[in-house]
C-alpha cells in the first residue's frame, strides 16, 4: 500500500459520550439573478457529525457498518471518531483504498443502538485551475490505482469508445478534462427518480443511452470516463453539512436533519495541478432543480456560476467520507459494495435498504463547531 494511501487510514477513535443536537442554519434565499457561486478558499470550519441507527425488530443477529471521514487533504482534516452501542462496537477499513468505518455486532434479540460522532474541518475548494498552484504531487502508483478500472467503471469497450469521441481534438490532460466535464454536463441530466444517489453503472448507462441519474450516476460517468483516457480521477463520497452560502437551496444540507443529503463528487489529478475538484453532477442538479423550468444551457445566469467554478472548485458546507469503491465489508453476508455513502445494515434476512431511512431507522446531523 502506499504512502498515500495509508495516510487515508490514519485518525483514532476514543469511545465517548455522543454531542449535543444541533441547531439549525437557515439557508440563504435570494432571487436568482442575484445567485454568485463562488467561493474562496482559506477559511476551515468545523463540524461534529452524528449518524444514529436503530433497527427496530431485527430478524436474528444483526451488523451494521456507519462510514466515518476518512480523508486528509488540503481541503479536509478528519480528526476524531467517538461512538457507543449496545452490541459489540469497533473501527475498521477497507485496506485498498482506506475507507474507514465503525462495524457493529448484535446477538439475535437485541435491539440495535448505535450512535457514532465524528469530527471533521473543512474548506472551500478555489483557483484550482490557477497558473502557479503549489500541491503536493501524488505517487505514480497511486496515480496508477486511480486509472483502474471497477466493476462499475469499466475503461474498455463503450466507456473508452465514448470518452476517445469525447477527448476527440484535445491534447493536454486539462484539455481531456475539460472535454469529458463538458460532455457529461451536455449528455447527462438529472433524474429526480432516482433511488438514493444512483448506483454508478456506467457501462448499462451507455449502453441503453439513458445518461440520467444522480450524482453517484453522473459524476462517476466523468470519472470512468477520466480513467478510460487515462486521466487519474476519483469519485469522492460524502454528505452535505450545512446550507450553501450562496443561495443554492439545492447545494444545501440542513445540518438538524440530513436525511437525503449524500452527495458524491469528484477528482482528476493533472500534472500541472494535482489533484483538481470536479462536479457535473451539481450543474446537471442546478439545471433541473434551481430554474423554473428545466435549464440545459450553460449561460443562463443561475447555471453559469456553478459550472464555470465546478470545475476546479466546490464550497466547504459538504464533507468527503472516502473515495472508495467496490467496499468490502468484514462479515457482509450482501457481496462488495458500490460505494459507501450510505449506513449498511444486514439482519438474517439479508441487506436492509439503505435508501429508505424512515424504514431503516437512522439519523444524521450536523452541528458547526464555532472558534
Amino acid at each position: 500500500m502506499t504512502t498515500a494511501r495509508r495516510s487515508l487510514l490514519k485518525g483514532g477513535a476514543a469511545l465517548g459520550a455522543m454531542i449535543a443536537a444541533p441547531t439549525w442554519l437557515h439557508a440563504q434565499t435570494t432571487a436568482p439573478a442575484e445567485r454568485r457561486f463562488a467561493p474562496e478558499a482559506g477559511t476551515w470550519r468545523t463540524f461534529e457529525v452524528t449518524t444514529r441507527v436503530e433497527i427496530a425488530d431485527p430478524q436474528g443477529a444483526t451488523r451494521v457498518w456507519l462510514p466515518v471521514p476518512s480523508m486528509d487533504t488540503a481541503w479536509q482534516q478528519s480528526l476524531d471518531t467517538r461512538f457507543s452501542s449496545n452490541g459489540t462496537a469497533r473501527m475498521g477499513s477497507d485496506l485498498v483504498e482506506g475507507a474507514r468505518f465503525v462495524s457493529a455486532e448484535f446477538a439475535a434479540g437485541v435491539r440495535p443502538v448505535i450512535e457514532v460522532t465524528s469530527r471533521v474541518r473543512t474548506q472551500n475548494r478555489a483557483a484550482e485551475m490557477s497558473a502557479g498552484r503549489v500541491f503536493v504531487a501524488e505517487s505514480a502508483d497511486t496515480l496508477r490505482h486511480y486509472t483502474r478500472p471497477t466493476r462499475l467503471l469499466p475503461t474498455d469497450g463503450i466507456v473508452r469508445t465514448t470518452a476517445m469521441a469525447a477527448t476527440k481534438g484535445a491534447k493536454t490532460d486539462e484539455q481531456k478534462a475539460r472535454a469529458i466535464y463538458d460532455w457529461v454536463v451536455t449528455n447527462a441530466f438529472r433524474d429526480p427518480k432516482t433511488r438514493g444517489c444512483g448506483e454508478g453503472d456506467i457501462k448499462t448507462m451507455l449502453e441503453t443511452g439513458n445518461l440520467g441519474g444522480k450524482c453517484a450516476d453522473l459524476n462517476a460517468l466523468f470519472v470512468g470516463l477520466c480513467r478510460a483516457v487515462g486521466l487519474p480521477a476519483r469519485d469522492v463520497y460524502g454528505i452535505r453539512l450545512a446550507p450553501s452560502v450562496f443561495g443554492y437551496k439545492e447545494l444545501s444540507g440542513n445540518p438538524a436533519s440530513l436525511k437525503g443529503a449524500q452527495h458524491c463528487r469528484a477528482e482528476v489529478y493533472l500534472q500541472a495541478r494535482g489533484w483538481v475538484a470536479m462536479d457535473p453532477a451539481d450543474v446537471a442538479k442546478v439545471m433541473r432543480l434551481e430554474t423554473a423550468e428545466w435549464i440545459k444551457k450553460t449561460d443562463h445566469p443561475v447555471v453559469a456560476p456553478v459550472y464555470k467554478h465546478l470545475f476546479g472548485g466546490w464550497e466547504g458546507n459538504w464533507m468527503a467520507w472516502n473515495s472508495a469503491h467496490d467496499v468490502s465489508l468484514p462479515g457482509a453476508k450482501g457481496g462488495v459494495a458500490n460505494f459507501l455513502m450510505y449506513p449498511v445494515a444486514e439482519t438474517a434476512e439479508g441487506r436492509l435498504d439503505s435508501y429508505t431511512p424512515d424504514a431503516f431507522k437512522y439519523t444524521i446531523t450536523a452541528t458547526e463547531i464555532k472558534g
